[in-house]
This record gives C-alpha cells, structure tokens and sequence, in this order.
C-alpha cells in the first residue's frame, strides 16, 4: 500500500490543479555546472568543426577536455570547440569538464569521424511557424542570441535555420524581395532582407551555433521564390562558402519538373544534392521535405539524407477530439524500423509557446491553444521518437513554462540517446498509448499517454516491456525517482496527459 500511495502521489497533484493554471514540472537547474547535449558526435575527416559544449550552472565556467584531438581547440571560457576533425577516421573519446565556485561537471564525448552525420538527432530552431515570408536577418538573429540568453544552447539546442523567404521572389513588385534571383554568373542572391549571408553564419558561427538554410530542388520554393533547379551544385558550394551547416530540401514545384509518381523519379532530386554534399569541404546536416512520398523512410538515408519528413505539415494538421500533432507523431512512431544513428524520422517541429497560423500566415502569433499537459506529451513523444528537435515558436516571447517544457535535461538525454533506437507502439487503443525506447546503458524509457477526454487510470506490464525482476522508476519530468516495483505499473494520468519514466533493473 505504502509504495501504490509514493507512486500515485506526483499524479495526484497533478490532476488537483486549477483550470488555466501549468504546472512546471522541470526542475531549474543549480549553480553547480551539468554538462549536457549528446554523447556522440559524427564528422568527417578533416572537415571544419563547431560544437558548444551545452552546460547549465553560474557562470563562468571553465571548460576543459582531455585527449581532446590536436586539430581542434577549446575555449575554456565559453565551451565553443573549433578546428578541423582529425583526417583520420575512428572514434576519438575526448572528456569534457566543467567548474565553477559550485561544483564540477565531467561527461564523455566520443568524436566518431566517417561519413555519418547525426549520429543523434538535430536540435534547433526554424522560423517558418512564427515568421513565415517575414523573416529578417536581424530576426534570426535575434534567434541565435536568446538561445543563448533563454539558456535553450545550455541543453544542446545548436541549429539556427532559416525556412522559406530569404531568396528574391521572381516578379515580386516588393522591392525588398524582387529583382533578379541570380547574378550574372548564376549564384543565388539573397533578397534585401538579407544583405549579407555569410555575415549572418559569422555571427552565428561565433556564438558557437550552427546556420541552417532552405531551398526547393524546382524552379520555385513552397512560397514562389527562387529554387535551386539547374543550379544544384552552383547553390550548394555557395551555400558552403557562406557557412552553412544544415539544409532542408523541399520538394515544393519539383512536383511540376517530374509529374510521374515514380520512386526513381521522387529519389532523383535528393539523391542529386546528397552527393554533392557529401563532395563539399564542410558538414552539411541534409533534411530530405518531401511530406512522406514514396516511404521515405526506406531510402532517405541511401540518397545522402540525415533526416526525413514522414508526414505533411504539422502545422497543417487539424485534430478532432486530439490536437493535430497526435495523429501526426502516431504516424511517424509506426516507422521506428527506419531511423537510427544518422537517419532519423522528422515528424515536423515542435509548435509550442507563441506560434503563427499555418492557414493564416499574415496572422501575427498566439499563444498555443494546447493544454500544458498536451504540451508535455507532445516533448514526451518527439523524443521517444528520437525526433529532430526543432523549436519553431516565437524565440522573444519565451516564458518559463515553454522553456520548462524544451529544456528538460532528462527527457533531452531519451531523444540524443547514443543508441538511436526510436520507441516502439507498446500498446493503443483510443484511450491510451504506450510507448518503450530501450536506451544505451541498459534502461527503458516508458511513456504512458492518457488518450481519453477525463482522468485514466493507465498500466502498463513487465510482459508488455520485455521486462523482468524488480524495477526502479524515475519521473523524467519531475527528475525524481518514484519507487521500485515488479510486474505491473499502474498510475492515474490527466485528460491528454503523460507520464514519461526511466526504468532500470534494480540492483
């Protein structure tokens, strides 16, 4: 009785809520540094190299690492790594230490140099939710200092990436956007919005961020500005010269270039620009958009893809009784055979916080009609899914419960776990979902997602897991052990609500 009363107690108050009121669950992280962010890390030799180490605690902080290799150098005030990788490949095991008057920090960090990228799904930010064909560069970067200042990069949010609308728009009457998409010798021109690119990777790149860009394989992108075809190469070394790190291909008008449904030709595009990246001097992060077509997820990474959209637009999706990103994300979680270290299944962002209307662009953005329980299943699903976590609210409108829901360093460490396993559908019915993602050191994260329109009383059985023996429990959200048990669980969740745990075989 004891031990029901200590499991079911967290969920109690919970549920005891007053209406309109969200419970922040995370906890603020102490002054004491806690180094964060993945454990693995994929580059190819010899290629350029940026990486911040993530950290939360006061600063400053002095960061150091041993065996850290001779070809890249650390910043022992700000974590920032950069340098060329080694030229040769391998695993190169570097530790990473953090201290300050509080505490000290020691994590591994392996460097596996090759061909894979991604070796755990991409974090970030994109702007196509809250800016649509608004986007400035002072926007972005704008962006790029509050995911240091909201403390976003402290827990391994590293990507700062432009959507649509930062090229000319042919025949806009704008004359911010109009004018020739190109110079006279073919490179793309960013439209007045934009007046210096690689200034704005710099200024990025100097923050230690990464700078992500956008571009259709058609003459056109999703909003009518200049696309990439027949200038495929010429745009991708641009791109490169400008410090790119991450671009997101979006199939938009190609649709009017190949009319046949055809795998070869739905592959053709994205297989084209994958080997051109991989040609580059520099780490390309390639995110195939293509909404799903043609199972993606059984190609994507042998066309040179690190991660693929399975679905339409979240955005787009519109719910019944469940908001739209469920049946978006249920879609996505049936493929977990298809993503792993390198490849990963995209489900779209995470649209929480101030967000724009994807029906209503011109709509400035609102605060999100989702319930703050909705919103911890939404973080709790995308990273049992090892989900791309990409961030597309409005980054200066951030409020302690929006950053509670991003920055948990438990629920992080589920989505970059090494392994790269995606959960699995335990069990559904229109009630409930259960989900398992069995991670690196031996232990199982859990989701129970209460489906239903009231309070549900959701259990879940060794047998279900694969489990066996005594286990201890940890509330991901609360970061507090619960307990241990063997057999069964059982607690009561909210209407749309989840409880995410850490299960390990008690000693």
């Amino acid at each position: 009785m004891a031990l029901t009363a200590l499991l079911l107690a967290p969920i109690v108050a919970f549920t005891l809520l007053a209406d309109g009121e969200r419970p922040i669950l995370t906890p603020r992280p102490g002054p004491s540094p806690r180094i964060n962010g993945p454990r693995v890390y994929g580059a190819r030799p010899g290629h350029p190299f940026l990486y911040r180490m993530p950290c939360t605690g006061q600063r400053p902080i002095r960061f150091t690492a041993e065996n850290l290799p001779p070809s890249l150098q650390l910043d022992s005030a700000t974590g920032i790594i950069t340098g060329r990788a080694p030229e040769k490949r391998g695993a190169y095991v570097v530790t990473f230490h953090a201290a300050n008057r509080h505490g000290s920090s020691v994590r591994e960090f392996k460097i596996i140099v090759g061909d894979t990228l991604a070796l755990t799904p991409p974090m970030g930010w994109n702007h196509w939710y809250t800016h649509y064909n608004r986007i400035t560069d002072a926007l972005v970067r704008e962006a790029a200092d509050v995911m240091i200042s909201s403390g976003m990069a402290d827990y391994g949010y590293q990507y700062v990436n432009i959507d649509d609308c930062w090229m000319v728009m042919p025949g806009s009457p704008n004359p911010e956007l109009g004018g020739d998409p190109r110079n006279p010798d073919g490179t793309i021109r960013p439209n007045k919005r934009f007046p210096d690119m690689k200034a704005l990777a710099d200024y990025i790149h100097a923050k230690g961020l990464k700078f992500g860009i956008y571009t259709s394989p058609g003459p056109r992108t999703c909003a009518g500005f200049e696309g990439s075809y027949g200038h495929e190469e010429q745009d991708a070394r641009t791109f490169a010269s400008w410090g790119v790190d991450f671009l997101k291909y979006d199939w938009c008008s190609y649709r009017k270039i190949a009319p046949d449904e055809s795998l070869e030709a739905r592959q053709a595009p994205y297989r084209k620009m994958g080997s051109i990246l991989a040609q580059l001097d520099r780490d390309i992060v390639f995110n195939l958009c293509q909404y799903g077509m043609s199972e993606v997820w059984k190609w994507g990474k042998e066309v040179g893809g690190q991660c693929w959209r399975t679905t339409g637009d979240l955005g787009l999706a519109k719910g019944d009784q469940l908001p739209g990103f469920y049946s978006i994300g249920l879609r996505n979680a049936q493929l977990a055979d298809y993503a792993g270290p390198g490849g990963w299944n995209d489900p779209d962002y995470i649209l929480i916080g101030y967000v724009g209307n994807a029906h209503r662009i011109n709509d400035p953005p609102k605060e999100t009609s989702l319930t703050p329980e909705e919103q911890y299943s939404y973080m709790s699903m995308w990273s049992l899914m090892a989900a791309p976590l990409i961030y597309s609210g409005l980054m200066s409108k951030l409020d302690e419960f929006t950053l509670n829901i991003l920055c948990n360093a438990e629920v992080i460490d589920v989505d970059q776990d090494p392994l790269g396993r995606q959960a699995r559908i335990v069990r559904q019915s229109p009630g409930e979902l259960v989900m398992a993602k069995p991670l690196e050191d031996g232990s199982l994260a859990v989701g129970l997602f209460n489906l239903s329109e009231t309070v549900r009383s959701v259990s879940v059985s060794w047998n279900e897991l694969g489990l066996q023996g005594k286990q201890r429990l940890r509330d991901l959200w609360r970061q507090k052990d619960i307990g241990e048990t063997s057999g069964t669980y059982q607690v009561k969740i909210p209407r749309h609500g989840v409880q995410l745990l850490r299960l390990r075989r008690a000693s």
